[in-house]
């Protein structure tokens, strides 16, 4: 089955589990047998984008870089997901235009959890003025007013914030529902591979 491309933008604090649910679907939709690239803010950061800083400049053109991929995967019938922390609304809202399938997934996440889970230590040093212009404490973080998907990954486990970003893929016919899709356990297989075995085809 021919699957349309489109593009799952994952957007929040940093912390927050953009790149954990954005691995966790993308292993869920390489399982319906579509084509996906992750484009993680970090990875993009190390390599397309070298060399810009974190001025509200350098994060729009970032945003607009990861956005230009992710139209071109769309268009070639790839998943594309983005994930980053794209702060900003104006440039979230350009990139959607520029793509048209777009799926934005607000991941949202209280401040006390983020810091409490913070293993690298961004948001203390934030805090205490170490870290320059950090989203959520000295920089801005514009929460998306539309966004097709919402999770708060402080309340939810990981399972059930990517199985409510897929109900919603469904929903808009962006993947098959579950049930449409020939699934085997692996007794089945096996019982269907000895059936075909014993009439001689394998």
């Amino acid at each position: 089955m021919e699957h349309r491309g489109f593009t799952l933008w994952f957007t929040g604090l940093s912390g927050s589990g953009k790149t954990t649910l954005a691995r966790r679907v993308e292993a869920i939709l390489r399982e319906r047998d579509m084509k996906v690239e992750v484009l993680d803010g970090d990875i993009i950061r190390q390599n397309l984008s070298k060399g810009l800083g974190f001025s509200k400049e350098d994060r729009d053109t970032n945003i607009k870089r990861i956005g230009f991929v992710c139209k071109l995967l769309t268009r070639n019938g790839v998943v594309a997901i983005g994930s980053a922390i794209s702060p900003y609304r104006e440039i979230r809202d350009f990139v959607r235009n520029e793509i048209g399938d777009f799926v934005e997934v607000y991941v949202q996440c209280s401040l006390d959890v983020l810091i409490e889970r913070d293993v690298k230590g961004l948001y203390k040093k934030a805090l205490s003025g170490e870290i320059k212009n950090f989203t959520g404490i000295s920089d801005p973080y514009e929460e998306p007013l539309n966004p097709e998907v919402v999770v708060d990954t402080s309340v939810e486990s990981p399972e059930e914030s990517a199985r409510k970003i897929v109900a919603k893929l469904e929903e808009l016919r962006y993947t098959p529902a579950a049930e449409e899709q020939t699934v085997y356990s692996e007794d089945e297989e096996k019982t269907v591979e000895d059936r075909l075995r014993a009439l001689g085809y394998i």
